[in-house]
């Protein structure tokens, strides 16, 4: 079974507007305020992936709940905070689990 790359930007403009449900001038606006950063072709073109769709679609979730866009920039961003600071945190937890069973294992000697 193939893996698909959810970050690869591999759809246009016009195709991550109908897969979104939003108008591409509303996409061009979303890039200008930072809610999605679309890759681009050499010619500077926009190009949407995956996760680019899946975080319009949580735009339109957002404003349709009535949160505004600088809301919705905000709620983002501390979204990848949230998910980085989780990342660090289930390092940390490994780390630790490891040094207390180095830690045990040194007492059992």
């Amino acid at each position: 079974m193939m893996e698909h790359d959810v970050d690869a930007p591999v759809f246009a403009i016009s195709v991550a507007a109908q897969l979104s449900g939003l108008h591409p001038q509303t996409l061009r606006q979303y890039d200008r305020l930072g809610l999605v950063s679309p890759g681009r072709t050499g010619g500077r073109s926009r190009l949407y992936s995956l996760r680019d769709i899946a975080r319009l679609r949580e735009v339109v979730l957002l404003a349709e709940a009535g949160v505004n866009l600088e809301g919705i920039r905000r709620i983002m961003q501390l979204q990848v905070e949230n998910d980085a600071l989780r990342a660090r945190l289930a390092e940390v937890e490994r780390d630790v689990r490891s040094t207390a069973l180095v830690l045990w294992r040194g007492r059992r000697r």
